[in-house]
């Protein structure tokens, strides 16, 4: 069975589309129109090994924060739709990542609510063009929309380029981990409520 999703989101706002499949080789092609965010959802979809193509025009003549937060948003919604009722999924799913001398934890749980723990400090407000707040928008909407718990903790670095791009592979393969079919419960929906 396939496990794919297109999104199409349209606001005042932005305009949003993206596909995913949760079982690609980790090719993507991605067009938010913030440099340093293609560069780190580049990182999460070959790191993930999803195929994520991302096409997103947004009102960056006021700030990223638009973009970068719908695009959590539509990205969440697509892997809860690509899982399905998320049987024969692991379902929990951990990494730990280093990037030189930055060093950054996810722990994710396809529990079924959002939830997001993000312990992540940045010594410069700007990554490019992008707020380095907005890390924390988008792993928050990601998560919310999613309907999975993510902890995020980074344990080491300085450098803030790093340490956003320990966090995003780190929850790359987090992630990757939590959606791999679990080749001993096939069938079953690993809860004992049996829904997620």
């Amino acid at each position: 069975m396939s496990r794919t999703a297109t999104i199409t989101r349209k606001t005042s706002e932005t305009a949003i589309e993206l596909l995913l499949d949760l079982d690609g080789s980790g090719r993507t092609d991605i067009a938010t129109g913030i440099g340093f965010f293609d560069h780190m959802l580049t990182a999460l979809g070959r790191h993930g090994l999803f195929d994520l193509d991302i096409s997103a025009e947004g009102d960056l003549h006021i700030d990223a924060h638009h973009t970068v937060e719908d695009v959590g948003i539509v990205f969440g919604q697509a892997i809860r739709e690509a899982l399905g009722d998320k049987r024969d999924v692991t379902r929990f799913g951990f990494a730990s990542v280093p990037m030189d001398e930055a060093l950054c934890d996810a722990a994710i749980d396809l529990s079924g609510r959002g939830f997001l723990v993000c312990n992540i400090a940045f010594e410069r407000p700007m990554l490019g063009d992008m707020d380095t707040q907005l890390v924390q928008e988008f792993f928050q909407a990601l998560a919310m929309n999613g309907q999975f718990a993510l902890h995020l903790n980074q344990r080491a670095g300085h450098n803030a380029h790093h340490v956003a791009e320990a966090a995003f592979k780190a929850t790359a393969r987090a992630l990757r981990m939590a959606v791999e079919p679990d080749q001993r419960a096939t069938g079953a929906i690993p809860s004992t409520k049996g829904v997620l």
